[in-house]
């Protein structure tokens, strides 16, 4: 690494970081997966960050940070902005360390997280639609209340903290050959980064990043931080539209690899954790399980996948569940048109019946402008048991004649 005005993160300070985090952060379990490991040919253990304290990783950069202010710095207290898991993790930092907090949030911040970081300790506002409105609002009550703004990943104290993660994986897996790890603003794969290639060079890191949100690919093709308009994800823990300054240095160096998954490999991944592994884990923390299953043959084994997150909205994940079981082909959603007459919907629910596909819901309409006199549209949400017998269900309402639109 070069250049003066970017600090480095040293090895050192991540071991200081975890004399400090003792006692404060869990050292979480590091899992085998059984499912994953024949999946990949290799084994495969999951890091469950979903399980530390408040739900996520983000709680050892918050504490190292904030712990390494001045008593002056302390009394002005400390300012964050975030949806949610930085919140958290700053909350209840402050409040171990009796520093008095404020985080901004989003207006539209799932109530769990919003309820959470109260009860953590902070005092939270809510502003802006967007992180990005969130941040600058924060920052600004920063400057006009001598506040110190905690940043969420660019800042060498947040890394160090967040490099415990990879002291643990040595500690826990000495033989690990890869580790995998979602990518947003970078603090997280930067810190693991600075421990283990300091300690273990050999191994290496691909970081993930959401396709709709990944501004690290043409970041490093350009040499430096540039921004993604309008970055897109369910996996708002990632979802971050520029690298940090900071991080950007260390991945640029030390990171061996960042792939991007898709909308769908995040939710599929979601789903199976949650199916396999019995584990609750937030899309972006499911992104490197999303890279192991869009491209299983590719690591070199042993490999540790790390869940970075646990806190995910149940509104959003019924929708994700979904949305998995769909690109898993165990869900389908379709519109057709029948004949309207008595026990025309009976008819078509038996031909269902006959091909084992189970109706979760019906909507039956009869009358619309685009439907003529003796006509009705059906939609039908099905839950199937994979690709084939969605294929095989399409196929009988073919054969029993009716039209389906989609």
């Amino acid at each position: 690494m070069s250049g003066a005005s970017v600090p480095d993160v040293s090895l050192d300070e991540v071991l200081d970081a975890q004399k400090m985090l003792s006692g404060v952060a869990r050292t979480t379990v590091l899992g085998s997966s059984r499912f994953l490991s024949g999946l990949v040919g290799t084994p495969v253990h999951l890091k469950c960050e979903n399980l530390q304290r408040t739900g996520s990783f983000k709680v050892r950069g918050a504490y190292v940070r904030i712990a390494g202010l001045s008593e002056q710095e302390r009394a002005a207290g400390v300012v964050a902005a975030s949806a949610g898991n930085h919140a958290q993790g700053v909350a209840l930092a402050a409040a171990l360390l009796g520093v008095r907090s404020t985080v901004f949030m989003p207006e539209g911040a799932p109530l769990p997280k919003v309820a959470a970081t109260r009860e953590y300790g902070a005092e939270v506002r809510l502003y802006g639609q967007i992180v990005d409105e969130t941040m600058r609002a924060a920052q600004e009550y920063a400057r006009s209340t001598g506040a110190v703004f905690i940043h969420p990943f660019d800042h060498p104290d947040v890394i160090a903290g967040q490099g415990t993660v990879g002291l643990e994986i040595l500690e826990q897996c000495p033989e690990v050959r890869t580790i995998v790890v979602g990518i947003g603003g970078g603090g997280l794969a930067a810190g693991i980064a600075v421990a283990v290639k300091a300690l273990r060079p050999d191994v290496r890191i691909v970081g993930v990043q959401a396709a709709g949100a990944a501004a690290y690919p043409p970041s490093l093709a350009a040499g430096h931080p540039v921004s993604v308009e309008a970055p897109a994800t369910m996996a708002d823990g990632i979802k971050v539209g520029r690298p940090g300054e900071v991080p950007f240095r260390i991945i640029a160096e030390l990171v061996d690899e960042v792939r991007t998954v898709s909308e769908d490999e995040l939710s599929s991944a979601l789903l199976l954790l949650l199916e396999r592994a019995k584990l609750v884990v937030e899309p972006a923390g499911a992104s490197p399980v999303a890279a192991l299953l869009s491209d299983p043959g590719s690591f070199e084994g042993p490999v540790v996948a790390v869940l970075s997150g646990g806190n995910v909205d149940p509104l959003l994940m019924q929708r994700i569940l979904r949305h998995g079981m769909a690109a898993a082909g165990r869900y389908l959603s379709l519109r057709l048109r029948l004949t309207d007459r008595p026990g025309a919907l009976a008819a078509l629910l038996e031909v269902l019946s006959e091909v084992d596909a189970n109706v979760l819901d019906v909507s039956h309409v009869r009358t619309d402008p685009r439907l003529g006199l003796t006509e009705a549209e059906v939609e039908l949400h099905l839950e199937t048991k994979g690709p084939e017998h969605c294929a095989e269900v399409g196929s009988a309402l073919r054969d029993a004649g009716y039209l389906v639109m989609d």
